[in-house]
């Protein structure tokens, strides 16, 4: 490949916990980790703060397998050269006045593979996945603010709908707002 060619992330959709490896469980567990360590809101809430080891969320990674069902909850998984490379989870909301609509969690890419199309890739093959293959009608996120991580979500379609002003509490005095984020589908 020369310098002026670019991979382009394929994007693969797990469905059910026996698809996932232990392989890919350790894979979803190294990038989750350096995500954390590297400024992300992703941590679980029986994971120590920051720093953290891979070890730290692989309990949280086997919960989210061990949920995986067609019909609820997908996992997706961006791989370029063969590498992870991001994933994320979407899952329908439980409720039945809001089965209609999905919520995405766990938006995640390798430090290193960011501004490589890997993210847009996940959100481009998210929507066509809850729209198609799940039925839903509208997909919510939130995200914190101050990463300008509401450009990146708009830039894929997603609109602001509100937010929850200081709900996240990174350190003492580092108050963040929760951004609420919605897509039409």
């Amino acid at each position: 490949m020369t310098s002026s060619e670019v991979s382009v992330p394929s994007v693969t959709q797990f469905v059910e916990p026996s698809q996932l490896t232990s392989d890919i469980r350790q894979s979803l567990a190294v990038c989750w980790a350096s995500v954390v360590n590297g400024g992300g809101a992703v941590i679980p809430a029986d994971s120590p703060l920051p720093p953290i080891a891979p070890a730290d969320v692989a309990g949280a990674v086997d919960r989210i397998a061990e949920r995986l069902a067609p019909e609820h909850s997908r996992l997706l998984v961006a791989t370029l050269d063969e590498r992870l490379a991001g994933w994320l989870l979407v899952r329908r909301e439980g409720h039945p006045l809001e089965a209609h609509c999905g919520v995405v969690n766990h938006v995640q890419t390798q430090l290193h593979l960011r501004r490589r199309g890997v993210g847009s890739a996940l959100m481009r093959r998210v929507a066509q996945v809850a729209r198609e293959e799940m039925g839903l009608e509208r997909l919510k996120l939130s995200v914190r603010a101050g990463l300008a991580l509401e450009d990146f979500y708009r830039a894929s379609g997603w609109c602001e709908v509100g937010r929850w002003p200081g709900a996240l509490r990174l350190a003492p005095g580092d108050d963040r707002d929760e951004v609420l984020m919605s897509l039409a589908l």
